[in-house]
């Protein structure tokens, strides 16, 4: 067998002394090449691209990469934002990680890639083999809707599925491993099929050479604790943010991460391992009449007990539509079969709004006999992540966290959040709770230290904003800082209040706003208090401030870009579609950052 020299065609973009130097090169390379390598399967190249908006399908896309090197392809890891339909046309193979967020919008930054890819006039994809892999949340109404659209769309410009295209709740893990497998799988099969030579593009070059940079950078900063292996740190301190009398609870905890070695910038994320209150397992068992020492499967492997699995490893206290297709089928039950035709959504996402495990039990009694058929039906216990609300300049050895705590009643029975009530009723000072870090890199305070910075966030949307602060005032940058934040009642639940008002009195604050909603007979809102003040926030903006926005995206999120909107259009005298445009320009510079939830 001999070996074919690889070359560079005439139409690829160098001049012809380029082309003739690179020509060489591999001429020579090849020619001395041993006979081995013209026997070894062809490596494929893998575009990995993401569209991530905390960092869960960023962090997907370089475990993707590392495995499609390990097996000899050529993985090529980049985000959507920025990326081009073009550069993905040019690809052979594709392998998209697409998150969902908020009201089914694709990630901050990705839908100039999306919207060109809606272009009537764009080309056909032909060539191209695909996969996405779709995140969201079943607890939103538009669950994965991104990810569904995208992949709609390739298959639309004649793209060729690799396999299915598959939607993951928050449980990602399971889903990710098999669609990996599966994945990886089908491309080992195409690397021994016959295949036309793949043109290697000035453009993809640079892109390759830019994905090798930036993996080995998160391989060496990778932290060592991770979601699977969490540090166990102690609660320093806990107290309450609000006024006994007020109907919300919201918590600041510190943590301490001590000669640790765990590492965090500000605008991070705090990842929690929580476990269930015992009271529900409790209750849970003895509707099943199960001891809780049955030996059942552990979530990632091995063998644990029945309790165990409940306490630490499932979800017990929401439900979905597939653990209740599951239920059904087990005990035949006709009005959950009901509740499932594809007619009944709004009724089915009624039923499971509010109801958990222990209401399927008794009020559909005497269907489960079997440990483990019951391990198999539940979903994993995801972490929760909170944003931090500390500085590492300024709160060395420690992580701050502001959490609101969740406490409703629903069908007779007093229910909250599974995190926030550890936090609240189960965890003590000196406890160690399982924590990780969960980069957020689209969240960063402005490179330079001299431009102002806008933050928005109501509620605990304050949490990296109080971070943003301590920091910029640990390092003594000269960027002027303006905050608006908002809720329910001044006396009840302004967060941080002694804080804020003494980096106001000292001007590390050079402005304060805020919008307290029940204080007065029209409820007032930070949008609102940004309009009010339109002209000062125009100029904001025209000295390169950069605006962060942080909170709740179902409504506060859209109400806030709204009003930006509206600011950008009225003092900048500019048309609604030459606003769009500007506030289009704010992301591209980096200078309009939203973690919303």
């Amino acid at each position: 067998m001999t070996t074919e020299i690889p070359y560079i065609p005439d139409n690829a973009p160098f001049t012809p002394e380029q082309r003739a130097w690179l020509n060489g090169l591999l001429a020579g390379i090849f020619s001395s090449a041993p006979q081995a390598v013209a026997e070894a399967r062809p490596s494929l190249r893998v575009a990995v691209l993401y569209a991530s908006q905390s960092g869960t399908a960023e962090g997907l896309a370089r475990k993707l990469a590392k495995e499609l090197k390990a097996q000899g392809h050529t993985p090529a890891v980049s985000t959507l934002v920025g990326y081009t339909p073009a550069s993905l046309a040019a690809e052979s193979h594709a392998l998209i990680l697409a998150s969902t967020y908020g009201d089914g919008d694709a990630p901050d930054g990705v839908s100039p890639f999306y919207e060109q890819l809606c272009l009537e006039h764009f080309p056909r994809m032909e060539k191209l083999l695909y996969a996405v892999f779709a995140l969201g949340d079943t607890h939103y109404e538009h669950f994965c809707k991104f990810g569904k659209e995208l992949d709609a769309k390739l298959s639309a410009l004649g793209g060729n599925r690799i396999l299915d295209r598959v939607d993951c709740d928050v449980d990602i893990d399971g889903p990710f491993a098999q669609w990996k497998s599966a994945v990886l799988a089908r491309l080992s099969e195409r690397r021994s099929e016959p295949r036309p030579a793949e043109p290697a593009l000035a453009s993809q070059i640079k892109s390759s050479d830019r994905t090798d940079t930036a993996t080995a950078s998160a391989d060496a900063s990778s932290p060592h604790f991770t979601r699977e292996s969490p540090l166990f740190a102690p609660l320093l301190e806990k107290r309450s943010l609000t006024h006994p009398a007020s109907s919300k609870t919201t918590l600041h905890l510190e943590f301490s991460i001590e000669g640790t070695g765990l590492a965090y910038e500000a605008g991070d994320a705090c990842g929690v391992i929580p476990s269930n209150d015992q009271n529900l397992v409790a209750e849970i068992l003895q509707k099943l009449q199960f001891h809780g020492n049955e030996r059942v499967p552990g979530v990632k492997s091995g063998i644990t007990t029945l309790h165990d699995a409940l306490a630490h490893q499932l979800q017990i206290t929401r439900l979905s539509r597939k653990m209740l297709h599951a239920y059904a089928e087990r005990g035949n039950c006709t009005a959950l079969f009901a509740l499932l035709k594809p007619e009944q959504q709004e009724a089915l996402e009624k039923y499971i709004y509010d109801r958990g495990l222990v209401d399927l039990l008794a009020e559909y009694p005497g269907v489960i006999d079997d440990p483990a058929e019951l391990v198999a039906m539940l979903p994993k216990l995801t972490p929760r992540l909170y944003s931090i609300s500390s500085s590492p300049a300024a709160h060395s050895g420690q992580i701050h966290t502001t959490v609101a705590v969740v406490r409703f009643t629903s069908h007779n029975r007093e229910r909250g959040g599974v995190c926030s009530t550890l936090f609240a009723d189960r965890a003590s000072v000196d406890d160690k709770l399982p924590i990780y870090i969960q980069p957020n890199k689209k969240f960063r305070l402005p490179a330079n230290p001299d431009a102002p910075i806008i933050m928005i966030g109501p509620g605990t949307g304050i949490a990296p904003f109080r971070g943003f602060l301590y920091e910029r005032r640990a390092l003594g940058v000269k960027g002027k800082n303006w905050l608006f934040f908002g809720a329910r009642s001044a006396e009840m639940d302004y967060l941080y209040k002694e804080e804020l008002e003494a980096m106001c009195a000292d001007g590390h604050l050079a402005r304060l706003d805020t919008a307290f909603s029940r204080d007065s007979e029209r409820k007032v809102y930070v949008q609102d208090r940004m309009l009010e003040n339109a002209h000062q926030f125009w100029n904001w903006l025209e000295a390169g401030a950069s605006v962060y926005v942080c909170g709740d995206a179902t409504r506060m999120a859209k109400d806030v870009h709204a009003a930006l909107h509206t600011i950008v259009c009225e003092q900048g005298d500019l048309s609604s579609e030459a606003a769009d445009e500007y506030v289009d320009a704010l992301k591209t510079q980096h200078r309009y950052h939203r973690d919303v939830y």
